[in-house]
């Protein structure tokens, strides 16, 4: 039999799968990024007050995490030229986390101002990518970021990092696990209670993920690291259960699958919260949160967008269901 033909033997996640059938559910911490990831890409501006009314719909569904607005030059980024104005105005449900994205000292002045709790910076993982997205080098960045992370710890403030392009960037290629471990390890000096690993370009597969989770987690805890996918080639769902092999807990997604990025063209959406909270449904994961609200609010965003949703849950699962508990009979085939 030629190396072509033998059969391929696969490792089965069996520590993931014996937790999830546990009389204890797994907890899965969803960290929504569409208010401010999923909407920073659309051509069309998004008013403030349609951006508030999506962040409330997303907490009425039960999320805990809702990233809402961002601090970033509006001459680069129009689409979050309003963060003042949404963070001024959001109403905070209790419990909620309303986080927002600072990319240096003169944006987290302006942000502070607007009661947040938790800031977020986002280093680059590739020199091309932080020349495009940072117009500096990676230790130019992390250096601008860490006057940030210190004088937001020196506030009380809760500091998370994201690392962008941690398996391929669109202008260097594919990307040394090595050089991602390194960022990690950088971000968690700085004070950093999460660090968010970015497939930005969503190139990676279960295969290059495995990899470099080994690597990361040479440096960081399971519990100090987020996983964060792109879905352009259709691989962030297996990506992301490569990741929860290793005991990862947090998880990114967007409504409707929105998302791109400015400084990565080809990039599609991220993963979207729809099909990701069905997958956990599946896996006997606790998450809390109502998969029917979930969709209403994919729908309310997508509807004034103008365009068809990107989560394939969304899609498919229609009117057909009143409560979340029917779907997630679906889901585990509990029928």
């Amino acid at each position: 039999m030629s190396h072509l033909t033998k059969p391929i033997k696969f490792r089965v996640a069996k520590s993931l799968y014996q937790r999830c059938l546990s009389t204890a559910a797994p907890q899965v911490r969803i960290y929504e990024v569409g208010p401010r990831d999923g909407l920073q890409n659309e051509a069309k501006f998004v008013p403030t007050e349609v951006k508030i009314e999506l962040i409330n719909k997303i907490a009425a569904a039960g999320i805990k995490n809702i990233e809402s607005a961002s601090f970033v030059s509006p001459k680069w980024v129009k689409q979050m030229s309003d963060g003042v104005e949404v963070m001024k105005n959001l109403p905070r449900a209790p419990g909620v986390n309303y986080p927002v994205l600072i990319p240096n000292l003169k944006g987290y002045d302006t942000a502070k101002q607007c009661n947040i709790e938790e800031v977020a910076i986002f280093p680059a993982g590739s020199e091309g990518f932080s020349q495009k997205n940072l117009n500096c080098s990676v230790e130019e960045g992390l250096r601008r970021f860490k006057l940030v992370a210190d004088q937001a710890i020196k506030d009380g403030l809760r500091v998370r990092g994201y690392v962008s392009c941690v398996v391929g960037c669109p202008y260097d290629g594919p990307i040394r696990p090595k050089g991602i471990a390194k960022i990690t390890e950088q971000l968690l000096e700085m004070g950093c209670y999460e660090i968010s690993l970015g497939d930005t370009i969503g190139v990676g597969t279960a295969g290059s993920v495995r990899r470099l989770m080994r690597e990361v987690l040479t440096v960081a805890k399971p519990d100090q690291l987020a996983l964060h996918f792109h879905d352009t080639y259709g691989q962030a769902l297996s990506n992301l259960l490569a990741g929860l092999e290793f005991g990862i807990k947090t998880v990114d997604s967007s409504i409707s699958g929105l998302g791109g990025c400015p400084y990565a063209h080809g990039a599609s959406g991220n993963l979207a919260t729809e099909d990701l909270v069905y997958f956990l449904y599946g896996l006997g994961a606790n998450t809390d949160v109502d998969l029917v609200k979930l969709i209403e609010a994919g729908r309310y965003i997508s509807n004034y967008l103008g365009k068809p949703t990107d989560s394939k849950v969304n899609r498919a699962i229609g009117d057909r269901f009143k409560t979340h508990n029917d779907i997630a009979k679906i889901a585990s085939c509990d029928i």
